[in-house]
């Protein structure tokens, strides 16, 4: 890999602070990243509490709902083998920039259209799957630009700064949808989006005028084939040469449907409809999710170097499953509430070391190709999952659902760490 700053070892922290500010201080490029990322994440949090309330006020309909989430999914999953292709031979940046233009007159007209009261179901299926295309574009040339500017020596604390912050931006973001959706308008809301765009699109010049006014790699990244199927099987290749990936990968296209159904779909069940809790307290429990998460992005980022990390990885995938396998036996909101901390704070731990062994595992050349093949297998069985759990809900009842599919989650990870490979990763 080509480092894009300097190719001379830094010396490592000597103190948890100084390892956090290593990224900051040793690199010119992640601070723009870092922030641009941070507050259109920030802008689009508020967002994904609006647009369910506008569709609800708007139609009623849980089935109308259910279709806007699919219409944004789809073209996002469609474009994730052509993003591959595009990222490894454009320049990402200018790929994230032209995104970030694009998903700003978007969300400008969406506020527009709801502050002037045109804003009608088949409008807004338009622009949201317009926004799921550019997203499915944007998150592979964000993860490549990311691997790139995270080089080894800052690697572990750049990525437990971008992880824990995202995390809180996460725990504000919703909040701040629900007060603006609540005293001022969902057209509102919807500007304020956009307008994180226009911040993100100025830290994106900033980050090319770091990286040389151009992504170095998008000089590197010219390929022997032009065709997206070819480069496809290149993104294959790359995976099989490393079990913990392609392993991991098609794990989780299972894992990911029995969790995420469980915590989509029934938690909120759990919480609201069998016991009859205050709502307050199913944001209470989203809240303390996002704070065990953070927690376990800073112990991680605490240190320089972690060994046994396939232990570390599946071994926080095996508390998240348990943590949801508890739920069904809590009997008071403080259990479930710290229950679902424990559940955050595992996925973390998993989520950490494999953007992690991604980005030292993955040729710089090629990330864009292998970050689009892990999205498509995290997001693309997901609607199938969010289907078959509810439907066995309503077959067989949402606590012996829960616990069917959060036992079959962490049997498929019990299984894996049978295989050498994953549990010796380093």
């Amino acid at each position: 890999m080509m480092p894009l700053e300097s190719d001379k070892a830094k010396p490592s922290a000597s103190s948890p602070l100084q390892r956090f500010a290593a990224p900051f201080s040793q690199s010119r490029a992640f601070p723009f990243l870092w922030l641009g990322h941070l507050i259109s994440f920030l802008g689009s949090s508020i967002t994904m509490v609006i647009l369910p309330v506008l569709v609800y006020s708007l139609t009623g309909s849980s089935a109308t709902m259910g279709i806007v989430m699919a219409v944004y999914m789809l073209p996002n999953v469609l474009m994730l083998p052509f993003a591959g292709h595009i990222v490894d031979r454009v320049d990402r940046v200018k790929i994230m920039l032209l995104a970030d233009i694009l998903r700003f007159l978007i969300m400008a007209a969406t506020a527009v259209l709801a502050l002037m009261h045109l804003l009608s179901i088949p409008l807004l299926l338009v622009l949201v799957g317009g926004y799921g295309l550019l997203d499915g574009l944007f998150q592979p040339a964000y993860a490549a630009v990311r691997a790139s500017v995270f080089t080894p020596d800052i690697r572990i604390a750049a990525n437990s700064l971008s992880q824990v912050t995202t995390q809180a931006a996460r725990l504000i973001g919703p909040a701040l949808g629900g007060l603006l959706i609540t005293h001022w308008s969902a057209g509102f809301g919807f500007g304020i989006d956009a307008f994180t765009y226009l911040i993100s699109m100025v830290c994106m010049l900033y980050l090319r005028k770091a990286l040389g006014g151009r992504s170095r790699l998008g000089e590197t990244a010219i390929r022997r084939s032009n065709h997206w199927k070819e480069d496809f099987k290149e993104g294959l290749a790359i995976l099989r040469g490393h079990p913990w990936l392609w392993i991991t990968i098609l794990a989780f296209c299972f894992i990911n449907i029995c969790f995420t159904g469980v915590t989509s779909v029934l938690i909120p069940w759990l919480f609201k409809v069998h016991h009859g809790w205050e709502p307050y307290l199913y944001g209470l429990a989203v809240t303390f999710s996002g704070v065990g998460a953070i927690i376990a992005g800073l112990l991680l980022g605490m240190r320089s170097q972690w060994n046994h990390r396939g232990l570390i990885a599946y071994g926080g995938a095996l508390i998240s499953g348990l943590a949801l396998l508890s739920l069904s036996f809590a009997k008071t909101p403080g259990a479930a509430i710290a229950l679902f901390a424990l559940e955050g704070f595992g996925i973390m731990l998993f989520s950490m070391i494999w953007e992690i062994s991604l980005q030292d595992l993955v040729p710089q050349e090629a990330f864009g190709r292998v970050a689009s093949l892990d999205m498509m297998g995290s997001f693309a069985l997901l609607p199938v999952g969010f289907i078959v759990v509810g439907w066995t809900a309503d077959w067989i009842g949402g606590i012996p659902t829960i616990a069917i599919f959060s036992g079959l989650g962490i049997a498929a990870i019990l299984l894996v760490l049978c295989i050498p490979s994953i549990r010796r990763f380093q």
